[in-house]
């Protein structure tokens, strides 16, 4: 059985709502970066001793926020002892419109993973992508890299399409399986 940890930040409380479905599909852990940018000690404790990590942001103005990032940073000091190498890697990130380049924010978590020495997982569905298709098909944002979701601005966290949730879900679940073949 391996262990997997979803890493996120979340600025309105959608990002938070996909990481709990994230998290409930990979059985794991959750932690928060706060609106500081920071997380607790323990949880460095907790992100050093997992199989898999998978990242979360929202995508603003194009790419990840700022407390992901200083989040990012801050894991340089496991990048300079290559103490995530070999770990399962794996990203999600949300924005208010369909497209809103999310692409962006995923290959930026890829790329965080790949500094690391981790080995990524990509989403391994296909898209919705039939006249019939609708908004609660899993993977109707087309998403190959990770999980795209589409967070309405006007609307809280309640109103995520169940399709985005369910590929969530379902993508938690495909890291933690692939982390489980390495460990």
């Amino acid at each position: 059985m391996s262990k997997t940890v979803v890493v996120f930040f979340s600025g309105y409380g959608h990002t938070k709502r996909v990481a709990e479905y994230v998290a409930k599909g990979a059985d794991a852990q959750l932690i928060e970066i706060n609106e500081t940018g920071d997380i607790a000690e323990k949880d460095w404790e907790t992100l050093h001793a997992a199989d898999a990590i998978i990242f979360g942001a929202p995508t603003y103005m194009g790419g990840a926020p700022w407390q992901f990032k200083k989040f990012a940073d801050a894991t340089s000091k496991a990048w300079f002892t290559m103490a995530w190498k070999d770990k399962v890697f794996g990203g999600f990130t949300n924005s208010a419109s369909l497209n809103g380049d999310k692409q962006v924010t995923l290959i930026y978590l890829q790329t965080l993973a790949s500094q690391h020495g981790g080995i990524w997982v990509s989403l391994g569905i296909p898209p919705a992508n039939t006249q019939a298709s609708t908004r609660n098909d899993m993977n109707n944002l087309g998403g190959s890299v990770g999980v795209l979701v589409q967070s309405p601005s006007d609307a809280g966290a309640d109103v995520i399409p169940e399709g985005d949730l369910e590929t969530a879900r379902s993508y938690g679940e495909r890291v933690a399986g692939i982390a489980s073949r390495f460990s």
